[in-house]
C-alpha cells in the first residue's frame, strides 16, 4: 500500500534521538514490516473528545505513550501557568489499575513539577470519583486521571479536570488541545522535582468516605435489613477497597466479593471486556451471587465511574437491569427520601443527558423537581452543578452508559457513591416488603413502561471514522420523514443548535454547546439519538419508545410490545 508522505514525515520523526531507543526500534519495525499499522499509528494525533483523551497503547502520534502523554500534559502545564498567572498552580493525579498507567501518572507528576506545579500524586490506583473530590478538596486548579474507564486492554486514557472538579469543558479543553497542539517532544520537561510531587494516601480515602457515607438518607431501614446478602465486583479494578469499605460504613455485613477480580489487572483476564454493561463481565459475579443466595449484585468497571447491577426477579433468578433503570430506581428512592424527610422546598433539580431515559424527567416532573437536560458526556453535569452552585441545590443525576452521581463534593459519576445509595435503596424497599425487581415495577406502573436500546456501530482506524462523518452528513441531508410507520415530527440537529418541526417548518435555537447529535422525534413517542462517539470509533444510535401500562402484571406484554417496536425500527435504519 501507498503510505502518505505526511504519515511518512511523522514516523521518521520518532527515528530522531529526541526519543528512547526501544520506541524508535518499534517505529522503525513498522516501517518496514507494517505499513497498515504504521498508517493507524501516525495518521493523525490523539485529541482530547467528550471523556479527554483515549488511545490504544503503542508508539506515534495516534497512540498512548509517555511522548503523547508528555506532550499533553506539557500543554496543560502551560495553559495553566497562563490562566493562573502568579499563583502557585495545584493539580491531582491519579490512575487506574490498566497497564502503563502507573508509568503515564508518574510522568504527569514530574512534568507538572518541572513545570514549578505541585503535584498531588496517589499512592496507588484510586477510582476515578476520588481524582475529581481531590481536585476541589485540595484547592487544586486541575486535575489528571489516568483511565480509559470500561474500553478493552489495549487501550489507555487521559482525562483532564478543571479546578471545579468536573472534566474539561470549553473554552479550557480547545485552548489546551492547541497549547498541546504547539508542544514538540524536545519541549517537554521530563525531569521532575521531587520536593513539588505530594504522595498522598488512605487518609485521603478516610476523608472521601467520610463525605460518601453523609449521603445516607435511610439509616434506620439499613440498620433493620443489614443483613441482606450483596455481592460486588470491581472487574480487577480501583473499587476493590472503598466499595466494599463504604458498604461496610453504611452497616451491611453481609457483603461477597469477586475473589478472583479483585486482583488489579490490566489484563483483565477473567472477562473479554471489564465493562459493566456488558452482561458477560458479571458472570463471576452472578455465579457467586446464586451459590450464596444474593439478591443483590454490583459491578464497578476499571476506574470505577459506572456501575452494573442484577437484581431477583419474580421468579428468582437474577436479571440485569441496565442504565436507564437503575437510574430510575435511583432518582425514585432519592426523591422519595428527600420527600420523606422533609428537604424538597423547590430549590433542588436533577440532572440526566438527552440520550438518558425520559422516565427521570417523569419521575421529577411529579415531585416537583427541575430536570435539566445536557450533552452526552458527565462533564455537561458537572457544569450544570458549578453553574448552580450557591442558588439550587443538586440531588442526582445519570445517563445510561450506567454513571450516576448524589451531592455536589464529586463532579463527576460516581460508582462508589452510587453501590452505597443502590444498596441502601435495597434495604429501603425490604423495609416495604419489596425487591428491588419489584420496586422497579412499582415505577413503571405509576408513569408507565419505558424501553430504552443502543445499538453501536463500529468503525475502525482512519477510513472508519470517515464513514462515521458521512453517515452523520446523510442523515443531515436527507433526513427520513417516517420511521417504522410513524411520522418524524420534530428533528434536533445539536450542531446547527436547531429544532426542527416537520409540522409547521418552524425552528427553534437549542441552549446547548455544539456537539455532533441528531435525534428524531416520533408521532407515536419514540425518540432515536444518533452520535459519533467521543471515545471509541463507533457511532451510536439510541432508541427510547413507550408503552402504556395498567399494573405490574402487564409488564412483560409491555416490554415485549416496546422490543418489537424497536426491532422494527433498528431493521428499516439497517443497522443489524
Amino acid at each position: 500500500m501507498a503510505v502518505d508522505a505526511e504519515i511518512i514525515a511523522r514516523a521518521k520523526e520518532w527515528l530522531s534521538d529526541k526519543f528512547d531507543d526501544e520506541t524508535k526500534a518499534k517505529v522503525k519495525d513498522l516501517m518496514e514490516n507494517n505499513e497498515k499499522e504504521l498508517v493507524e499509528c501516525f495518521y493523525k494525533s490523539l485529541e482530547f473528545g467528550t471523556g479527554g483523551m483515549r488511545g490504544i497503547m503503542g508508539v506515534g502520534t495516534n497512540r498512548m505513550n509517555i511522548y503523547t502523554v508528555g506532550m499533553a500534559t506539557q500543554g496543560l502545564a502551560n495553559y495553566l501557568l497562563k490562566a493562573f498567572p502568579g499563583q502557585q498552580v495545584k493539580v491531582a493525579i491519579a490512575h487506574d489499575s490498566r497497564n502503563n498507567s502507573p508509568l503515564f501518572a508518574k510522568t504527569c507528576a514530574d512534568i507538572f513539577s518541572a513545570n514549578g506545579i505541585k503535584a498531588y500524586l496517589f499512592d496507588s490506583l484510586r477510582p476515578t470519583p476520588e481524582l475529581s473530590f481531590a481536585v476541589r478538596q485540595l484547592g487544586c486548579k486541575s486535575g489528571v486521571m489516568i483511565t480509559a474507564s470500561h474500553n478493552p486492554k489495549e487501550y489507555n486514557g487521559y482525562k483532564a479536570y478543571w479546578e471545579d472538579g468536573g472534566q474539561v469543558i470549553a473554552p479550557h479543553d480547545i485552548n489546551i488541545v492547541n497549547e498541546a497542539a504547539k508542544v514538540k517532544v524536545e519541549d517537554v520537561k521530563f525531569k521532575g522535582n521531587p520536593a513539588l510531587i505530594e504522595t498522598i494516601g488512605e487518609e485521603f480515602d478516610k476523608i472521601y468516605l467520610e463525605k460518601v457515607n453523609s449521603l445516607t438518607l435511610s439509616p434506620e431501614e439499613i440498620k433493620k435489613h443489614k443483613d441482606i446478602k450483596i455481592v460486588y465486583t470491581p472487574i480487577h479494578g480501583t473499587g476493590v477497597r472503598l466499595v466494599p469499605e463504604i458498604l461496610k460504613m453504611k452497616g451491611f455485613e453481609n457483603i461477597f466479593t469477586v475473589k478472583e477480580q479483585c486482583v488489579p489487572d490490566g489484563n483483565f483476564p477473567t472477562v473479554i471486556s471489564p465493562n459493566p454493561e456488558n452482561a458477560e463481565a458479571l458472570t463471576l459475579a452472578i455465579r457467586l451471587a446464586e451459590k450464596k443466595g444474593a439478591d443483590l449484585v454490583m459491578a464497578s468497571d476499571p476506574d470505577a465511574d459506572r456501575v452494573g447491577i442484577a437484581v431477583r426477579n419474580n421468579k428468582g433468578e437474577m436479571v440485569l437491569l441496565n442504565g436507564n433503570q437503575t437510574a430510575a430506581i435511583l432518582t425514585y428512592y432519592l426523591l422519595t427520601k428527600w420527600k420523606e424527610n422533609g428537604k424538597l422546598n423547590g430549590k433542588q433539580y436533577i440532572v440526566k443527558t438527552i440520550v438518558t431515559t425520559e422516565l427521570l424527567k417523569a419521575i421529577a416532573d411529579k415531585f416537583g423537581v427541575k430536570c435539566y437536560d445536557v450533552l452526552t458526556g458527565f462533564k455537561f453535569i458537572a457544569d450544570t452543578i458549578k453553574s448552580n452552585e450557591g442558588r439550587t441545590t443538586f440531588i442526582g443525576g445519570g445517563e445510561e452508559s450506567y454513571g450516576y452521581l448524589a451531592g455536589e463534593f464529586v463532579r463527576d459519576k460516581d460508582a462508589v457513591i452510587a453501590c452505597s445509595l443502590i444498596a441502601e435503596a435495597a434495604a429501603w424497599a425490604a423495609d416495604k416488603g419489596k425487591t428491588m425487581f419489584q420496586l422497579l415495577a412499582d415505577i413503571y406502573s405509576e408513569f408507565g413502561y419505558y424501553r430504552e436500546s443502543l445499538v453501536n456501530v463500529v468503525k475502525e482506524g482512519k477510513s472508519g471514522a470517515e464513514e462515521i462523518q458521512a453517515m452523520m452528513e446523510n442523515y443531515r441531508k436527507d433526513s427520513p420523514a417516517i420511521i417504522n410507520g410513524s411520522n418524524v415530527v420534530l428533528i434536533k440537529d445539536y450542531l446547527s443548535r436547531k429544532a426542527s418541526s416537520l409540522f409547521d417548518g418552524e425552528e427553534e435555537d437549542i441552549d446547548l454547546p455544539k456537539s455532533n447529535v441528531l435525534q428524531f422525534f416520533l408521532e407515536d413517542g419514540t425518540k432515536i439519538s444518533v452520535r459519533p462517539s467521543g471515545t471509541e470509533p463507533k457511532i451510536k444510535f439510541y432508541f427510547g419508545v413507550k408503552a402504556p401500562l395498567k399494573g405490574a402484571e402487564g409488564i412483560e406484554a409491555a416490554q415485549a410490545e416496546c422490543d418489537q417496536k424497536i426491532e422494527a425500527i433498528i431493521k428499516e435504519l439497517k443497522l443489524k
